[in-house]
């Protein structure tokens, strides 16, 4: 009898743990599927093995081929919670299911840093509260672990999480602060796929064959091929002149500590570059297409900054490559300008500006009012989740709002005078706290002195007494800006140059 029992039990195990239907992790209890589209639901099956899907009153079938399966709903209502049967030669129960909008968050560590304390970063301004007050059960996420791969990964095994006063210290600050003001205007369930990585530029996040397909970008594949194929060497040359190094650290170090003098950094490994070109996309990206989505929230280019050219090319590049790998159309990209910090050269900030006249449906939340220019990790978030939220609102939900600032339109010399006129200029521009300050003029000898600028109506006038004869301005167009350029909504002013290069 007990022999019986076991043989029982055993199976039984077995059964559980190799289910010959499995949906993907994505698709799991607590999760957040995209209203009023289409909606693909994958996984896999034993070879042959009919496959069915039971949802909002829809039954629809798929025949597992090469193990695997996907079937796609037609468009779903908002509401819930649902409860998701899939079913084959055993059944799959999913429950707790929202039916909402869902977004990427992705980036690298300004989108990836959480709520909670992370020393030895400074804290989220008022995250405490913050976290007290963070009761959203409509609001999930869904975390991809940091992974880098040379080859396309289809599965993260991960899973949805609830939103509340314990878990949210566990989400991006960003990815809260837009995802809390969204749910708090449209009242709907709001889904976040969060795809971070700190310290990564943006040639990870995009597909190695793009890269290798347009003759700006190729070098960077060719550069990772180079740095591959040089790691071990250079591990080896560390290995073995590893002691005469720590030697002169050391050294050097002391007369450091004696002078009162910056010590030299210590000597460490090469790092291991693979996953370099393409490496997070493969892993971290590749494996949630095609799952339905309403538009992406990005906070990069701080691992871009010096740069700044090739970003140009670089970026858009970047979300072309998403859009049509997703096949959903032109979504929503929606991106933060990098914040005030003393090592962030203007010519990034740049290139994320002239990317809102390079391809379709993109906004740029302007942050130059919510940096510190000694860190990099600036602990004000909140308004960059707010103004990334406003560009939502406008661009996928269509309201009439005004979400971004003053952004450059163009400008013409009358006499002694630069004249500048913008778009976004809301109702009307302001110069917030005192007179205007951050502007610049140049004569044709391109030496910039600083400038008196004054609103008249829509436009700026700038001039300097010492220049006679413009030929051009700037605002802000440095590594830390101090323009107080706004609109009448209170968003800030973007940096820009009128001598664009």
């Amino acid at each position: 009898m007990k022999k019986s029992l076991l043989i029982i039990l055993l199976v039984f195990i077995f059964a559980k743990n190799f289910a010959s239907v499995k949906p993907n992790s994505l698709f799991s209890n607590n999760m957040v599927l995209q209203c009023g589209v289409t909606v693909p639901i994958w996984g896999t099956a034993d070879e042959g093995e009919t496959v069915s899907v039971l949802f909002q009153k829809q039954k629809v079938t798929a025949v597992a081929k090469d193990g695997k399966w996907m079937i796609k709903l037609k468009p779903l209502k908002v509401g819930g919670p649902y409860t998701m049967t899939i079913m084959g030669k055993d059944t799959v129960t999913i429950q707790n299911i929202l039916v909402g909008e869902v977004w990427i968050c992705s980036g690298q560590s300004n989108m990836e840093r959480q709520l909670g304390p992370r020393p030895p970063q400074k804290p989220i301004y008022n995250w405490k509260e913050e976290k007290a007050a963070a009761n959203y059960p409509e609001i999930r996420y869904f975390f991809v672990a940091h992974k880098a791969s040379d080859t396309m990964v289809e599965e993260v095994k991960s899973k949805w999480i609830v939103c509340d006063t314990t878990t949210v210290v566990d989400l991006s600050a960003v990815g809260y602060f837009f995802a809390r003001d969204l749910y708090n205007q449209l009242k709907v369930p709001i889904g976040m796929l969060f795809s971070s990585v700190g310290g990564t530029p943006a040639e990870n996040w995009t597909t190695r064959a793009t890269l290798e397909g347009n003759p700006e970008l190729k070098t960077l594949a060719e550069d990772y091929d180079k740095a591959v194929a040089n790691y071990k060497p250079s591990v080896e040359k560390f290995k073995k002149e590893q002691a005469s190094l720590m030697a002169k650290w050391a050294a050097d170090t002391l007369v450091a500590s004696v002078s009162h003098k910056q010590f030299p950094p210590k000597p460490t490994a090469p790092r291991n570059p693979a996953g370099g070109a393409g490496g997070l996309y493969n892993a971290m990206i590749n494996p949630l297409i095609p799952y339905a989505i309403k538009g992406v929230i990005w906070y990069q280019g701080e691992s871009n900054s010096s740069r700044g050219k090739q970003y140009q090319t670089l970026f858009p590049t970047m979300v072309t490559d998403w859009r049509k790998n997703w096949n959903q159309g032109d979504f929503p990209f929606l991106f933060v300008q990098i914040a005030t910090y003393k090592g962030a050269d203007p010519m990034i900030r740049e290139a994320q500006f002239l990317t809102l006249k390079k391809i379709p449906n993109v906004a740029m939340a302007v942050t130059t009012d919510c940096g510190d220019s000694t860190d990099i990790h600036p602990p004000h978030k909140q308004p960059v989740g707010e103004r990334l939220a406003l560009a939502a609102r406008a661009l996928a939900y269509k309201e009439k709002i005004e979400y971004s600032g003053p952004l450059f339109e163009n400008y013409v010399v009358k006499d002694n005078v630069i004249e500048i006129s913008f778009t976004h200029i809301g109702k009307g521009l302001l110069a917030k706290d005192g007179e205007l300050k951050g502007f610049v003029i140049a004569s044709s000898d391109k030496k910039f002195v600083p400038a008196k600028a004054e609103i008249v109506g829509n436009k700026i006038l700038i001039s300097s007494p010492s220049i006679n004869y413009p030929v051009a301005a700037r605002y802000d167009f440095i590594n830390v800006p101090v323009g107080n350029l706004y609109n009448q909504e209170g968003l800030p002013a973007s940096p820009f140059r009128t001598d664009v290069e």
